[in-house]
């Protein structure tokens, strides 16, 4: 019997490794992309640019690509190809047509297309972009779209490229696109920077290298680290958790809990260098900044201001306030509660605290210093068990400089009960649910010392 438990045993550690292995695959996995190439196929392109006509030049080097790309585990190709069904004239401005969708497998069919394109129509940039919102499967959880259109002209059609380009990376639809201009005139640069990141290939032996440099851009991730400074200017603050949206969409694009690394150095992130970032560090209170751009191929190092030091509400009778809350605010904004006898950390600066006790205890201007404990004791209470001769209302106040504050009202059914409270003097007024006259109220007033209860009866 034994000797069958260790092998039982035996065969679950190795069910257990495996597991933890396939588990640990999978987290390292690369997320996939996808990439569709809008393909130019206008009459423009028969014409030549220095030694070869322009649709040689383009596909040549495309299917190139297309056969690197073949070899990418994580990487996914369509083709879109607009000119090449109706020649002009007429203009057919909807000459635009999805020739291969996304599938696995699908790179010899992309340079069967190429290889048969005729340059025939007009040049309908703009009605492709849309269109190309439908190319892309249902976006699933790591998953990015990336659109590259290499082009020989500018909008020819009613649309506006720059405006659907917008519409598409709000929506989450696409990244910033590339456009890559084949023999185009440095004037229309402007056209196309504000539809994505344009690249002008200037000669034909130069148009590879480009093809290349987009494709590093679109397969590497670059990397960065979030410096978390201190006081003192040094990086030395850590374990708060970051948020970093796409700026263009608004949607969440990675969490990270920041760590520093063995050598006590802020940890490396590797992010994606075709997202604008808003970046949100969760301190209290937390910390922005919109707009970051991560330089591809060079580390990046984000830094913000972010020293902090610790808060501590304490308070001797735990059993009478375990669940006392604290307020903590920048002038009259609440910033976080804080559960009493608990250590948080906050950004360094002058808090305004109301302790929730009976009544409400106001600590204004508490100083919280770098990398040092803040603490605040909160008085010892008292108890008072209220008694009332018959149900009605019954409020309590507290007497403070000479006035009364409302501070609770007990539950006109109930006849008893039992308060924690501050050190003070109270008053309670009261008066029987069938009394009809105002007159008929009765009072009485009572002292609460710390560590000590009472009774209070009408």
């Amino acid at each position: 019997m034994k000797r069958y438990t260790h092998i039982i045993i035996a065969l679950l550690a190795v069910i257990f490794a495996k597991t933890l292995f396939a588990q640990n695959q999978v987290s390292q996995a690369e997320e996939k992309t996808r990439i569709l190439f809008i393909f130019d196929a206008s009459q423009s392109m028969n014409g030549y640019w220095e030694k070869s006509k322009k649709i040689d030049i383009a596909r040549k080097f495309l299917i190139r690509m297309v056969d690197s790309l073949e070899c990418e585990n994580n990487v996914e190709m369509a083709l879109r190809v607009y000119g090449h069904q109706s020649p002009v004239p007429p203009q057919d401005c909807n000459d635009t047509k999805l020739e291969v969708p996304f599938s696995p497998n699908n790179a010899g069919k992309i340079r069967q297309t190429l290889r048969y394109l005729i340059p025939k129509g007009t040049t309908p940039i703009a009605h492709s972009l849309e269109l190309a919102a439908n190319d892309f499967p249902i976006s699933e959880t790591g998953i990015r779209n990336v659109v590259i259109l290499i082009t020989d002209g500018v909008e020819a059609c009613d649309g506006d490229p720059c405006e659907v380009s917008d519409k598409l990376q709000k929506a989450g639809i696409i990244l910033k696109p590339f456009i890559i201009g084949i023999g185009l005139d440095v004037n229309f640069k402007s056209s196309f920077e504000c539809i994505g990141n344009y690249l002008q290939v200037e000669h034909e032996e130069k148009f590879g290298g480009t093809l290349e440099y987009v494709m590093s851009q679109v397969l590497n991730k670059t990397s960065a680290q979030v410096n978390l400074i201190d006081a003192n200017g040094s990086p030395t603050e850590t374990d708060v958790a970051m948020t970093f949206y796409n700026n263009v969409s608004g949607k969440v694009r990675y969490q990270f809990m920041h760590t520093l690394n063995a050598k006590g150095n802020p940890d490396t992130l590797y992010l994606d260098p075709l997202l604008t970032y808003n970046i949100t560090i969760h301190t209290i209170p937390e910390l922005h900044r919109d707009s970051v751009s991560i330089q591809p191929g060079k580390h990046t190092k984000i830094g913000f201001d972010a020293p902090q030091g610790f808060l501590k509400i304490e308070s001797n009778r735990t059993n009478m306030y375990k669940d006392l809350q604290t307020l903590v605010k920048i002038d009259t904004q609440i910033i976080n509660t804080q559960k009493v006898n608990q250590s948080i950390k906050y950004i360094t600066g002058k808090y305004n605290l109301e302790v929730l006790t009976l009544p409400r205890v106001a600590i204004p201007n508490v100083t919280i210093a770098q990398s040092t404990t803040t603490s605040i004791k909160i008085p010892q209470p008292g108890l008072a068990t209220i008694f009332k001769p018959s149900s009605g209302p019954c409020s309590l106040f507290v007497q403070r400089k000479g006035k009364l504050e409302w501070i609770y009202d007990i539950d006109d059914k109930k006849l008893r009960e039992t308060l924690t409270l501050q050190p003070g003097v109270y008053h309670v007024i009261y008066r029987n649910k069938n009394a009809s006259l105002s007159q008929n109220s009765r009072k009485t007033s009572f002292e609460i010392f710390s560590g000590k209860s009472r009774s209070v009866r009408f």
